[in-house]
């Protein structure tokens, strides 16, 4: 029986004309659907979005870059479903697709409805059906609701901007380590530039003035380097 339940699930697919193929036939099991074939916008999309259920298509060639992004994306959410699919996988791929928390590992070429059923058949062992990235975070005596993109603290509720939600997320998911300038640029701006680079600096001053009612927490400046959000 086909599972009716409208999930988000996130597809990446470095083939293009494979993916929408794909895609397209997820969307009409049923499924919100979207295709990506770059790991940095699957990465972006999952921080925005929240699916529960990721679709991660291995390739030889880039396959420390697509483990990477499952790290990534099992940090913000360690219950997110994954299935991963490959075309002549070796063992030393399936072996750490599975100590990644792979559900199920899918080898190329299947059959459309084989997955399909595979997904269903997932879904229905899940305890918790509506698995979502985390939206809440506490920052000393804030609350960030990305969902609603907005910091509270006590009685006071500020509206903040998607650039702003965004980043201040990236640094609570890394809360008390050293966050790279880079790193900030290539997940936040998806650009390292010089320009993104300022805007960035700008953004930081705008959340150090929205977090200075509280003296434990703060976005510390670590010279040459990067940004800690530092919780105490």
């Amino acid at each position: 029986m086909e599972i009716k339940n409208h999930l988000k699930l996130l597809l990446l697919e470095k083939n293009a004309s494979v993916g929408q193929l794909l895609c397209e036939y997820m969307q009409i099991s049923d499924f919100r659907a979207d295709m990506f074939t770059s790991t940095e916008d699957a990465y972006h999309a999952f921080i925005k979005e929240g699916y529960p259920i990721c679709i991660i298509s291995i390739e030889e060639s880039t396959s420390e870059e697509d483990f990477t992004l499952v790290k990534r994306i099992r940090s913000v959410n360690p219950d997110v479903i994954l299935i991963f699919l490959a075309t002549n996988p070796t063992m030393e791929v399936i072996t750490q697709a599975y100590a990644l928390g792979a559900d199920d590992f899918v080898r190329k070429p299947f059959i459309l409805e084989e997955l399909q059923l595979r997904i269903n058949a997932i879904i229905r062992r899940s305890r918790n059906l509506d698995i979502q990235v985390k939206t809440c975070y506490r920052i000393g005596k804030y609350s960030l609701d990305t969902k609603k993109q907005t910091l509270s603290i006590g009685d006071t509720c500020n509206k903040i901007t998607t650039k702003e939600c965004d980043l201040l997320m990236f640094l609570c998911e890394n809360m008390n380590n050293l966050v790279l300038r880079e790193d900030i640029l290539k997940t936040v701006w998806k650009n390292n530039s010089y320009y993104n680079a300022r805007s960035m600096d700008v953004y930081i001053t705008k959340l150090r003035r929205l977090l200075k009612g509280d003296n434990r927490a703060g976005i510390i400046n670590v010279h040459g380097k990067g940004y800690k959000l530092l919780v105490i």
